[in-house]
């Protein structure tokens, strides 16, 4: 019984290893672009979520900071 589930096991495996190898696309490269980013447009918008993760991170930390103190 342990051999069947055994060679069951093995053959779902491979054939899923066949089915996922065979839908692989291979890698193919971009066309030629524009020759680059344009001087002075390189700038990159951190502060959207940094503000957001930095008041969330003060705001827990004071939160524990209370809590350990009323104890």
């Amino acid at each position: 019984m342990n051999h069947i589930f055994f060679s069951l096991r093995l053959a779902i495996g491979t054939l899923a290893v066949v089915l996922l190898s065979s839908l692989a696309q291979p890698a193919r490269a971009q066309g030629p672009g524009t020759g680059g980013p344009r001087p002075g447009a390189t700038a990159a918008p951190i502060d959207g979520g940094a503000s957001l993760l930095l008041a969330a991170g003060a705001a827990y930390g004071l939160r524990r900071l209370r809590r350990h103190q009323q104890r």
